[in-house]
């Protein structure tokens, strides 16, 4: 049985909800879902795959736009 995702927003997000939720309680899978359409689709990533965009977002890797 695969478990009901626990949503969370980043603690950083307070610019009035253009915010993105995701919930780390899915083994093996990152689910990712607009804040403001909670009953619309999620996007999910594999766990190493989300690991890796989250480590090159802190190093810079983006850029900033």
């Amino acid at each position: 049985m695969t478990p009901t995702p626990e949503w969370f927003k980043s603690s950083y997000s307070s610019n009035g909800g253009a915010c993105v939720e995701v919930a780390a309680n899915i083994l093996g899978s990152v689910p990712i879902r607009d804040s403001k359409d909670p009953e619309g689709p999620a996007l999910t990533f594999g766990a190493e795959g989300f690991a890796a965009f989250i480590h090159g977002v802190k190093k810079g890797v983006f850029g900033t736009a």
